[in-house]
């Protein structure tokens, strides 16, 4: 579609009405793309794959969105030649730049998650905010012609298939491997207040384990900031 409000609100509807895993929504521009914690996400349009894509729940949920990150970063370090890493829980990173963002959402009760992601594919560096130019990143910066985003979406189900497939624990030994925040000091904006230390492991739940003075603490959910030195 051209233009909606949310594909990840749209394609919740669908579900509500019956619609089952594989259903896919992308749409050239959105007027109430969300991000995590409820942030509002804007970029311009006709510059990003904004995309939703109906999954299966499964018995450890940051499962869903650890295959959904590994097929996307697959897909776009494959199609720009960039180094792309993960930030935990759910970026997609450039050195220390984010390049995309992803959303999973669902409902009690339901069999199925949607799994939004917002991904820059052709930003120029010229035309980005001054406030945001050293903090993102798009497709466009490691190619001339960076590809449509529909390459991008078909590029990121045909990776997603395959990570469908594979085990727990493969998935998850993957996910650790291309996850730039650990070893990475970190502080963590928790409901009860700051958490500072170094991101030490993340469990087979997917639960961020910081390493501080005090012991290690899991995080479940938490919004979190690498810590650059100097």
């Amino acid at each position: 579609m051209a233009e909606t409000g949310s594909t990840n609100a749209d394609l919740a509807a669908l579900a509500r009405g019956g619609a089952g895993p594989g259903r896919v929504l992308w749409a050239g521009h959105q007027t109430a793309g969300r991000g995590r914690l409820g942030r509002r996400w804007e970029a311009p349009r006709g510059s990003s794959l904004l995309a939703s894509i109906l999954l299966p729940v499964e018995d450890v949920p940051f499962l869903v969105m650890a295959r959904a990150a590994l097929a996307a970063a697959d897909a776009c370090a494959r199609l720009s030649g960039l180094e792309v890493t993960l930030k935990w829980p759910n970026d997609l990173l450039v050195g220390d730049r984010k390049l995309a963002g992803l959303l999973a959402e669902t409902e009690a009760g339901s069999p199925t998650v949607v799994v939004g992601i917002g991904c820059n594919v052709a930003w120029p560096c010229e035309l980005r905010p001054p406030d945001l130019a050293d903090q993102v990143a798009a497709l466009s910066d490691g190619l001339s012609g960076p590809p449509a985003p529909s390459v991008l979406l078909d590029a990121l189900l045909d990776g997603l298939t395959g990570w469908l497939l594979r085990p727990a624990g493969d998935v998850l030994t993957a996910y650790r491997a291309r996850c730039a925040t650990l070893g990475h000091p970190v502080k963590v904006h928790l409901a009860e207040g700051m958490l500072a230390g170094r991101a030490s492991g993340i469990s087979a739940t997917g639960a961020l384990e910081v390493a501080a003075a005090t012991g290690i603490t899991p995080v479940h959910a938490g919004d979190v900031v690498h810590v650059r030195a100097g």
